[in-house]
């Protein structure tokens, strides 16, 4: 103990502060998780037996996000749900405007090549023929997937480890939970696993640049909408909704194999030209009330007593 220059005795235990914010912060997480997984537990299987098990797995995760979402933050912060990044205005579209392109723009890199340099060619499914309701169907489920997972990912939760654990201790391990969370999809391999990571790092750094949700879910949608036009699997899964599958004659490090090009080298490389894209981009910084520093209050010092 010492005597503070008011004469007060400061009782404060040096590093109880940091710990007490340390267990509190995983607190909230945990519950956060907690409500994810509880109202999957319950929409997922509803959903599933209403419209099929895309269905579910897409429009349920994206029901739970949004649910442990506004949960969380009405419980522990007094704060509606756009406050976690979901912003309505001119920057948020620029924003997802910008992530779509760049998404879409990477998965033409990974494919475009290989088609042109007639390593792979496209090959008519006369039992998959394209059909506008399919096209439309399937879209909405990308693009409720992808923001079903942003916001599970890089919501409140990541929001909160990351005011109070910085960019690296939280980016890193939330990327690397996020391809943990694909091993169990069909025809996951190690590299398939390394570039989902890879994605979990840029879409951390998207958020970290744009501060709200709308650049990570549209880099997100971006690439998962490309991919099934091309006719490949995603993420192991088969969108059958082009009228063709993309054939190859190179081998699997290039294509992928039945997981599809994220389990390929050339997403490895291109993932990296996507890092510079976020990096370079005119990304627009919007306020972040979890992340951003509290605005300093005028402290009001005690005046100094005249001396007679």
């Amino acid at each position: 103990m010492e005597n503070s220059p008011g004469g007060h005795i400061n009782t404060t235990i040096p590093g109880s502060q940091p710990s007490r914010r340390a267990t509190t912060v995983a607190l909230h997480v945990t519950v956060y998780a907690m409500l994810y997984f509880i109202t999957a537990m319950i929409a997922l299987p509803v959903l599933m037996w209403a419209g099929g098990r895309y269905l579910g797995i897409f429009a349920g995760g994206l029901f739970s996000a949004i649910f442990a979402n506004w949960l969380a933050l009405r419980i522990y912060e007094n704060r509606s749900l756009e406050q976690v990044g979901l912003w309505v205005n001119g920057n948020s579209g620029r924003n997802l405007l910008m992530g779509i392109l760049g998404g879409a723009g990477s998965a033409c890199l990974v494919l475009g090549p290989p088609v042109l340099a007639r390593a792979a060619h496209f090959t008519p499914t006369p039992s998959e023929p394209f059909t506008w309701g399919t096209f439309l169907f399937v879209s909405f489920l990308l693009a409720a997937g992808s923001a079903g997972e942003e916001l599970l990912f890089r919501g409140y939760g990541f929001q909160l480890l990351l005011s109070t654990l910085g960019p690296y201790a939280t980016i890193l391990p939330v990327g690397v939970l996020f391809a943990a969370l694909h091993w169990n999809n069909p025809n996951a391999g190690w590299l398939a696993m390394v570039n989902t990571a890879g994605f979990g790092f840029l879409f951390g750094y998207a958020f970290l640049r744009s501060r709200d949700l709308w650049l990570p879910i549209g880099l997100h949608f971006g690439w998962n909408f490309t991919l099934p036009l091309f006719g490949v699997n995603l993420s192991g899964l088969r969108m059958k909704v082009a009228g063709y599958e993309l054939s190859w004659t190179a081998g699997d490090v290039w294509s992928g194999g039945q997981y599809g090009p994220e389990a390929s080298v050339l997403t490895t490389l291109v993932l990296l030209a996507l890092f510079v894209f976020i990096w370079k981009a005119p990304v627009r910084r919007q306020p972040s009330p979890l992340t951003d520093p509290p605005a300093e209050t005028p402290v009001c010092e005690q005046p100094s007593l005249l001396q007679s």
